[in-house]
């Protein structure tokens, strides 16, 4: 049974990418909440030899994916995908087209993605993370508006939403989790610069996933 990881940073974890180093199992899996899910089910469950694989690359939107998608999830042939792609679609410049484009076609690019993933292998399993960000401290730099930044992240986020619900994937709802636990003992505790978690973010993010895959896998994993 193998379990493959995909998204942009939060997911990346600083992995080792190069195919050269693949062997060094301390490295491949990185630092992310990936890491926690991994080394919890794997621990309690060594006669299952579940196998699990991190692809996510720092940086990457939709468009991204799709460009490496191929080498990096169809051949991978995974049984179960978990995927968490977004906040980069949503904030970051995409080659000079308008917002609304962008959101358009991080819906076009990403039920491309599933739609490949699925027509290699029907019985694949889907979990899709909703992307978050805490929009008082994210990109501060850019000289747009908080009212802005959250618009452009409900947008994407609706539409995650939407592609989960057509496809029949399981969606795990983040952006109110986040909220209500920010405020605990501050916001930088768990998203130290808006978007990117920290050990006790990842670790929020690790405990939903598990809950999904005690599930899909037949296990039970407490965190």
């Amino acid at each position: 049974m193998k379990i493959l990881f995909q998204g942009d940073s939060i997911t990346d974890g600083n992995r080792y990418k190069d195919i050269e180093s693949r062997w060094d199992k301390n490295h491949q899996i990185g630092h992310s909440f990936a890491y926690i899910v991994t080394g919890l089910i794997s621990m309690q469950y060594p006669k299952r030899q579940f196998e699990f694989v991190n692809r996510g690359v720092s940086g990457n939107r939709t468009n991204e994916l799709l460009s490496r998608w191929n080498e990096d999830t169809i051949e991978e042939n995974p049984d179960v995908l978990i995927m968490l792609v977004g906040v980069n679609d949503a904030f970051c410049n995409y080659e000079g087209r308008e917002y609304d484009e962008k959101a358009e076609l991080y819906e076009k690019n990403y039920r491309e993605l599933l739609k490949m993933a699925k027509d290699k292998n029907p019985e694949l399993k889907v979990i899709m993370l909703e992307p978050f960000a805490n929009v008082e401290i994210a990109n501060p730099s850019e000289n747009i508006s908080r009212e802005f930044r959250q618009e452009k992240l409900n947008n994407i986020q609706a539409k995650v939403r939407k592609i989960a619900k057509d496809f029949g994937a399981i969606f795990i709802p983040l952006q109110d989790k986040f909220n209500k636990i920010m405020d605990t003992p501050y916001p930088k505790y768990w998203l130290w610069d808006g978007v990117h978690p920290t050990e006790a973010g990842h670790a929020a993010l690790a405990r939903d996933v598990i809950y999904e895959l005690n599930k899909i896998l037949n296990i039970r994993v407490e965190i």
